[in-house]
């Protein structure tokens, strides 16, 4: 009984930078179970630097609990320290009621100065369950009245046209980062608002239909401060009918002639059929990720196409040998530093040959065992001492997990 005691008075007798720093640890319920402990405790619970930056994670049973045992606990927090809440993001699961909770908490972050706001949906769809008009005027209390916002992550989200008005009204001179993915309530006239409004930024990612030339052509005026990272989600909602548009070199060629180190990354969900589109001009995209089949004659026009790339992977692309396209790639794309390869089919005298055009500089190669189809000249069992060789360290090829 004596070492119940004791024990009891060590965690009341923590010091408050330790105590200080478990609480940073643990969601909001189970930091307002932690502040019953003890009066130290409790203290520790309200200290402003606790809540500088915290991640409001609301799932179903998260949201049974405040709602039954500490139904006013958000309101207290809020009108507490809804001055020191600066970096602040909402996790919430698939379940409508997490979102509308979010919805509820943004929509009381009157006296705030955010910094950065992030909505992360673990799974769809979340926020767009819950009605335009709530989701909207919730977000639109952020953008009144933070003023100083910086980031903003609200991808898979029901944000639109005059929501982005206000953001622009409200935080031009201070937005750098902004990436809404998935946000069919968004149209170009949108994005291109804030392009033209906002000139810090320096990080922005959005839908393929979203870009335009006109985007491109505003981040490239003189007063835009050089953006660094373009990420681009080209995605098919309806596979084999959806019409994607171009874009004209000329607007890339300005994209990166105002900032030539920018990175522009674009993720590929697409149908064979769909690709007709890309790449037939020189395009300055660095990171390409294919997520579905991609045909043999869509990497050779990358290989003539891409000259800034860096980064290439392709998830799947059938059974006809990519041993061109590879050299074209390694030949054209002297930025290639990293690659990976899945349901792909190489000889292997065709990957050492690769590797070899490319030498050292390949710091990633990443190519599943299963890919490699033996030939005449190199055996899988063997390929692995060419490649080496050549990099310039040892490699493996990746095995698939038998599990």
């Amino acid at each position: 009984m004596a070492y119940r005691q004791n024990s009891t008075e060590d965690w009341g007798n923590l010091p408050h930078h330790v105590v200080l720093q478990v609480f940073q640890h643990l969601s909001l319920v189970d930091r307002a179970r932690a502040s019953s402990v003890c009066r130290r405790w409790n203290e520790v619970f309200h200290i402003p630097d606790l809540w500088r930056r915290f991640e409001f994670e609301l799932n179903q049973p998260a949201t049974s609990y405040l709602k039954s045992t500490h139904p006013e606990l958000i309101q207290q927090i809020i009108k507490k320290h809804a001055q020191h809440l600066q970096y602040v993001s909402f996790k919430v699961d698939s379940c409508t009621e997490s979102a509308e909770a979010a919805c509820d908490i943004l929509s009381q972050l009157v006296n705030c100065t955010i910094k950065t706001l992030g909505l992360i949906s673990t799974a769809r769809p979340s926020f767009m369950n819950v009605a335009k008009s709530h989701f909207v005027s919730a977000l639109t209390v952020v953008f009144v009245n933070s003023k100083s916002l910086s980031s903003i992550k609200i991808d898979d989200t029901p944000v639109d046209d005059p929501s982005l008005k206000v953001l622009v009204a409200n935080n031009s001179d201070t937005l750098k980062l902004l990436k809404m993915s998935s946000c069919p309530h968004v149209s170009p006239a949108g994005i291109l608002c804030v392009a033209d409004q906002c000139h810090g930024l320096r990080e922005l990612a959005l839908n393929y239909y979203l870009l335009s030339d006109e985007l491109l052509l505003a981040l490239s005026t003189e007063k835009h401060v050089l953006l660094e990272h373009l990420r681009i989600d080209v995605v098919s909602e309806n596979p084999g009918q959806t019409q994607f548009h171009s874009i004209k070199k000329s607007s890339w060629d300005a994209l990166v002639q105002h900032s030539p180190k920018v990175s522009i990354v674009m993720y590929f969900f697409l149908c064979e059929e769909e690709f007709d589109p890309f790449f037939r001009e020189e395009t300055p995209v660095t990171h390409l990720y294919f997520g579905r089949a991609v045909s043999k004659e869509m990497l050779g026009r990358i290989g003539l196409n891409c000259p800034r790339l860096v980064e290439l992977v392709v998830c799947a692309n059938g059974l006809q040998p990519l041993d061109d396209e590879l050299i074209r790639i390694a030949d054209r794309c002297k930025n290639l530093t990293a690659i990976g390869l899945g349901e792909c089919e190489v000889t292997c005298s065709g990957f050492v040959e690769f590797v070899k055009r490319c030498g050292g500089r390949l710091s990633q190669l990443s190519i599943m065992e299963e890919v490699l189809i033996p030939d005449s000249k190199y055996s899988v069992e063997q390929i692995h001492y060419e490649v080496s060789k050549h990099l310039g360290r040892m490699w493996f090829p990746d095995m698939m997990p038998t599990w």
